[in-house]
Parts: C-alpha cells; sequence; structure tokens
C-alpha cells in the first residue's frame, strides 16, 4: 500500500516523485521512459537554468535528481499502466493501479503520463511510415542528405526539426496550416534566415504520394483553395501530441480533446484522491518547465490531502 503513485517519468513526474521524497511520502513512480516525450529532442532551449540541454542529458539529470530520494521512492520504468480503479480495502478508500503484469494499491494517485506523437491522419501516411513519412528528425534527419523534404508544423517541434535537417537536406518547406508560425521568435529567425527553408503558410495537407517510398504530398492553399503538389523524398510529422489518458477516461472526467479536466489552482482531478499534471491535462502551454510546476504544486496538494487523512 503506497501513499502516492505517480503515473508518468518524465519531467512532470520526475518532479513530484522528487517532492513527494521529500515529504517522506512512501512513493511508487511508473512509467515507460525516463524524461518523456523529450528524450528524442537534441536541444531543448526552453529547460530554465541551462541554455540548451538535450534529451538525453535531460534524463540523465532527471534519474540523477530521482537519486536522491530513492530512499522512499521506488521506480518502475519501461512499463506501461493498463487501468486505473477504485479500490475498496481494509486501510480505506484506495486506488488500483494495473501494468501488463502486476498491480497496485495506494491511498492517492497523480497522473502525469504525458502525450504520444499526433499523427496526420490523411491517405499515404500509415503506407509510408519509416518510408519516408517520420516522426522524429534526431532519428532519420541523417536519412535526408542531398534530398527534399517538408517538416509539417510552425510550432517549436517543427522548429527545431529544421535545425536538426539543415545539415542534411538540400530543401526544406516549412508548412503550417495556419496564417503564422508558432514557435518562438528567436528560433524562427534562426531558421527563416537560412536559405534552404521555405515557409508554405495556410498549407492543408491532403495525400500523401509514393511508391515503394514517398516522392511527394498534395496540400490545399487556404487562400486560393487550389490544390498544389510538392516533389519530396522525405516528410517530418510535428503537429502537438495526444495526451495518453486512455486508462484513466472511465474514471475521472476526460474533456473533447482527451485530456484529463484538472483544478488549475492544485491539480484536482474530478474523483478525491486523484491529481494529474503536464501535458495529460487540460491546462494550456505544453512546456517542460510548466508541467514540473503543475506536478511540484499537485504534490504538495497531494500532502495536505494525507496529513488530513
Amino acid at each position: 500500500m503506497y501513499d502516492l503513485i505517480i503515473i508518468g517519468l518524465g519531467p512532470a513526474g520526475v518532479a513530484a516523485a522528487v517532492y513527494a521524497g521529500r515529504n517522506k511520502l512512501k512513493t511508487l513512480v511508473i512509467g515507460e521512459e525516463l524524461g518523456g516525450q523529450s528524450v528524442v529532442s537534441t536541444n531543448i532551449m526552453n529547460w530554465i537554468g541551462m541554455p540548451a540541454i538535450s534529451g538525453d542529458q535531460m534524463a540523465a539529470h532527471l534519474a540523477e535528481h530521482l537519486k536522491t530520494v530513492e530512499e522512499d521512492v521506488e521506480v518502475s520504468q519501461g512499463v506501461r499502466v493498463t487501468s486505473l480503479a477504485r479500490t475498496n480495502s481494509q486501510e480505506g478508500k484506495s486506488f488500483q493501479v494495473k501494468t501488463a503484469k502486476n498491480e497496485y494499491e495506494s491511498a492517492t494517485v497523480l497522473i502525469a503520463s504525458g502525450g504520444r506523437r499526433r499523427k496526420l491522419e490523411i491517405p499515404g501516411e500509415s503506407e509510408f511510415i519509416e518510408k519516408g513519412v517520420y516522426y522524429c528528425t534526431i532519428c532519420d534527419a541523417p536519412l535526408m542528405v542531398n534530398r527534399d523534404v517538408a517538416v509539417i508544423g510552425g510550432g517549436n517541434a517543427g522548429l527545431e526539426s529544421i535545425i536538426n535537417l539543415l545539415p542534411y537536406a538540400s530543401q526544406i518547406y516549412l508548412m503550417e496550416i495556419t496564417g503564422q508560425l508558432r514557435g518562438d521568435k528567436r528560433t524562427q529567425v534562426k531558421v527563416l534566415q537560412n536559405d534552404k527553408v521555405r515557409v508554405l503558410l495556410n498549407a492543408q495537407l491532403l495525400e500523401i504520394l509514393g511508391d515503394q517510398f514517398v516522392t511527394g504530398l498534395v496540400y490545399e492553399d487556404l487562400t486560393t483553395h487550389g490544390q498544389k503538389t510538392l516533389e519530396l523524398d522525405g516528410i517530418f510529422v510535428e503537429v502537438g501530441s495526444l495526451p495518453n489518458s486512455e486508462f484513466a477516461k472511465d474514471l475521472v472526467e476526460i474533456n473533447q480533446y482527451g485530456e484529463i479536466v484538472v483544478d488549475p489552482l492544485n491539480g484536482r482531478t474530478s474523483v478525491e484522491g486523484i491529481w494529474a499534471a503536464g501535458d495529460v491535462t487540460s491546462l494550456p502551454y505544453k512546456q517542460n518547465n510548466i508541467a514540473m510546476g503543475d506536478a511540484v504544486r499537485a504534490t504538495l496538494s497531494i500532502c495536505d490531502h494525507l496529513a488530513k487523512e
């Protein structure tokens, strides 16, 4: 029987674990990968305290910080939570957390399970995954030497993808469905001043073309409503993420986007005893620093809750 089970090993989950350990809560942290979605990033520019850090370096720092509370915090890595439910034990109200092989019981739960990469859901995408359609530039940019590519998405992730591709690709199209880029201005300047980069705004993708590998894409210019075709060798998708909330959808309130609805003051969900923090929640601005702060606030709220029990 744990005081707290934290679901997720990204920045939010680790921040919560550190604060839980410092407050001597008997804690279990369950997650698939230490560092979460940001592990694949080559250059995280918004990690406060360091001008830039790679995803691997960030994960190493998180792991080192976790060691400082290992007396009170147990870590189960490489594991996915499959269900979360209420249970009535002899010790009173509690929650049951299940994985594929084990089940655990806890007085409280903090969901910090983050998100996963969103797909385009257009014809040709699934057929050409790893055959010209990619979701990780750090992994696959070296395949694009002297090739023409498109990056889909004008947020920070899309801009970072272009930076990763610049040493390899000959031409890079940055395609954004809205009328403006959404990434931070400093990174925009760095990207747009390179002659390899061409920005296509108001561009809605319709279809990915190919034979054995990607050969191009079809998009609609939302300004003229005309369809256009680009000949390409690779497409890198950076259109945001989907919350990893499926295991909790039958228990806590979920909004139309699949995000867990929380009280912004303390991270409480619709179910007493369950909190949530980070990218899995309904709060805006999915950022590492914000996720960690929200997780700390939620953990302190959990400490107050347990002290009153």
